[in-house]
């Protein structure tokens, strides 16, 4: 199988799979599908005074064609109501909104239903994830949104369950557990609904996970099919002749860590092709050494379609071979009809990880282009015809034994931050990320039993206690919204922004484009020129892309409020770049001529830096700088500089006690907040080490600030 085309399945599936695509297989009616509330039909439809799914509607184009506010009169735009949530973890959510009611996901998957049009609570549900369940999710307590279908809404959970509730009351219909165990597989993703079935995948491409995206019944969530996206054990036989095509692309032990390819998002389901399009994650672990992992490694980091039907194997197009960047291709992925050299096309536009964007044949998966967005540096190029990258030999950090500075970072060029299309602009709206990630492959490493397994030196990279490196670093980590014109592979008008890790996107018919920002602001601007034509100070950092629908008449958008997720938990000084990194959970919702006013923001819990003196030995700081680098950095941030959200653990009483620090990392004293006992892979030994670490960067950090006279990072932690 070479990229972008059906082959190896033979004669009988390429007929299989062109009746799928325009045969009865479209107009079936499964035995889950919705006959009344929300229905296929309505979905399909996509009626613009609602958001019934997570991209508006299946082609994930997130545009409204409301137009009631509009580039005119946006400015009169006010808040109409609002909701503080009781948690201070991430907000990622899309709302949705059916017949007056808006519903909403917030962190640790809780579920709320209001009154679309006053804020009133009609229901609250939450799933109860036992805060341990946090050591295994890659990036925060995060939800990205439920799904609506029928009379019910359905949810994923951090701790792998899939639930349907009751649309009007909220109570339970079916809790199942759907990822193969809970130490590897975390769901923060929204599911979709597809022809009376619900598709979702799980998260885990860090730990040791196999990939996979599967299908529920809507009515019993009983499994209906699975595709996995990598192959497992060959002494166990292949699934399908899809994994033995990719076990080829193979070397080494692979399954013996999962392989990655998670599908943690980036789910599109086109009913002109009758087929499932999603992206996969990373191979697993990053630094492929290890492993012995050599080739493509099949089908990490793609877009691969599958029949809606019955999980069956269409294409793929590999987007970065042989991966060992994090360079996820689970950005969303959006259905369009464009006119590209002069021709009427029906394209898959994906703007992922690695920083270029492309365009596929949605039916084909055919090659048509790739341009990159950003700086890039990884490849070299990409051929125009095969459309495989030429990759860059210093990125191979494995076999040349040196630091590389990738462009883009394990962060991306984009994310899952939702982009927009507007078919009256022919513009994609692109959350741009311009940030640099420092690869190092660690020495003598050996996979364990618990945290992230990416076999890459964290404590080499770390920020240094440097004021001119720190600056140099600062200044080229920056963000943009590109609007990019996908006809003539360009940017057609840019804005850049602070920092990275900006909001998702809205377009509207009233020539639009809301985008909230790392700053605190929600802004709007004008989608055929990027002009700025109104702004809302939200007080904490925007991650989610907003919505949009009307009530009698009267146009409102809204907005889930929450800085979080892994910029915040992991690039330690960086996350602070914005300026907004203190978290405040909330929904906005606007209208134009509305005059609410948020309360004031509660004042910072941070004080000064005070650590105790540094009573270990260098070989101790190094230690724990090592161990600190493999299982701590993820949560509390590069070079022990949180983010806002998680514990800053130089402002920590815990380190000045060689026993409270053995409390917390082995006897897993506070594991009800989330910091479960690391007993299994560190010894009381290992916690000192790590205590000392911890006192020599609090140490560093407070001698540089009495220099500089500039704090290092807020020291704000809240649950």
């Amino acid at each position: 199988m070479r990229n972008g085309f059906v082959a190896g399945l033979g004669l009988a599936s390429l007929a299989a799979l062109a009746l799928a695509g325009c045969g009865k297989a479209v107009g079936d009616t499964p035995a889950g599908a919705a006959t009344s509330g929300v229905t296929d039909a309505l979905i399909a439809a996509a009626p613009q005074d609602e958001w019934l799914s997570y991209g508006r509607d299946y082609g994930e184009q997130r545009f409204s064609p409301l137009d009631a506010i509009n580039a005119g009169n946006v400015a009169q735009l006010g808040l109409a109501w609002s909701v503080d949530f009781d948690t201070a973890r991430g907000q990622e959510a899309t709302p949705l909104m059916h017949d007056g009611v808006l519903y909403t996901t917030t962190a640790w998957s809780m579920v709320k239903a209001y009154d679309a049009r006053t804020g009133k609570v009609i229901w609250e549900y939450d799933p109860k994830v036992p805060r341990e369940q946090l050591v295994s999710a890659c990036c925060d307590a995060v939800n990205r949104g439920a799904a609506l279908y029928g009379d019910k809404i359905y949810v994923g959970t951090l701790d792998g369950r899939l639930i349907a509730l009751d649309q009007k009351t909220g109570k339970v219909v079916f809790d199942k557990v759907v990822v193969p165990d809970r130490q590897n597989y975390a769901i923060t993703g929204a599911p979709r609904v597809v022809k009376g079935r619900i598709v979702i995948g799980a998260g885990g491409g860090e730990y040791r996970a196999r990939g996979y995206i599967a299908a529920y019944d809507a009515q019993t969530g009983t499994p209906v099919w699975t595709f996995h996206t990598v192959p497992g054990n060959p002494k166990d036989g292949f699934e399908n002749k899809a994994m033995e095509a990719a076990a080829k692309t193979w070397t080494g032990d692979w399954w013996t860590l999962g392989g990655g390819g998670t599908v943690w998002d980036g789910i599109t389901y086109d009913p002109k092709t009758n087929l499932i399009l999603f992206g996969t994650g990373n191979a697993e672990p990053w630094n492929p050494a290890p492993a012995g992992r050599s080739g493509d490694s099949l089908y990490t980091s793609s877009i691969v379609a599958v029949n809606a039907d019955t999980g069956a194997y269409a294409w793929h197009y590999q987007e970065t071979p042989e991966d060992r960047w994090d360079f996820d291709s689970d950005a969303q992925i959006t259905l369009a009809d464009v006119t590209i050299d002069g021709k009427p096309r029906h394209v898959a536009l994906h703007a992922p990880k690695n920083g270029h964007v492309y365009v596929l044949d949605a039916q084909t998966g055919q090659f048509l282009s790739a341009t990159p967005f950003v700086p890039v540096n990884w490849t070299t190029g990409i051929d125009p015809k095969t459309g495989r990258p030429t990759i860059n030999p210093e990125a191979r950090y494995e076999k040349t034994g040196k630091p590389f500075i990738g462009l883009p970072g394990a962060g991306g060029a984009h994310s899952w931050q939702p982009q927009s299309f507007s078919p009256k602009t022919n513009l994609l709206y692109i959350p741009a990320n311009v940030a640099g990630f420092p690869y190092f492959a660690a020495k003598d490493w050996k996979p364990s039993g618990m945290g992230f397994q990416t076999a890459i030196d964290g404590y080499a990279t770390a920020m240094p206690a440097d004021p001119k490196v720190q600056a140099g670093a600062l200044a080229g980590t920056t963000g943009a919204l590109i609007a990019w014109d996908v006809a003539n592979r360009k940017v057609a008008w840019r804005v850049d922004q602070v920092s990275p890790w900006n909001g998702g996107i809205l377009s509207t018919a009233g020539n639009l484009v809301f985008q909230g920002n790392a700053q605190g602001q929600f802004v709007a601007y004008s989608a055929d020129k990027g002009q700025k034509l109104w702004s809302f100070p939200a007080q904490s950092g925007i991650v989610a892309a907003p919505m949009t629908y009307a009530i009698g008449g009267e146009q409102y958008v809204a907005v889930m409020v929450g800085w979080g997720g892994v910029w915040d938990v992991a690039t330690g000084i960086l996350a602070h770049k914005g300026g907004a990194s203190r978290n405040i959970s909330r929904l906005l919702v606007f209208k134009l001529g509305a005059k609410g006013q948020l309360p004031s923001p509660p004042p910072s819990n941070a004080g000064p830096l005070d650590p105790p003196p540094l009573t270990g030995t260098p070989q101790q700081v190094a230690h724990g700088g090592q161990l600190y680098g493999r299982y701590c950095n993820v949560c509390h941030g590069d070079a022990a500089v949180a983010g806002g959200v998680n514990p800053d653990l130089r402002h920590s009483g815990a380190i000045g006690s060689a026993e409270g620090i053995k409390m917390v990392v082995l006897d897993g004293a506070l594991h009800e907040a989330g910091m479960v006992s690391f007993k299994s892979v560190l010894s009381a030994d290992d916690a000192e080490a790590i205590r000392q670490y911890l006192i020599s960067r609090a140490n560093e950090d407070k001698a540089l600030e009495a220099k500089t006279g500039q704090r290092i990072g807020k020291g704000t932690a809240r649950n």
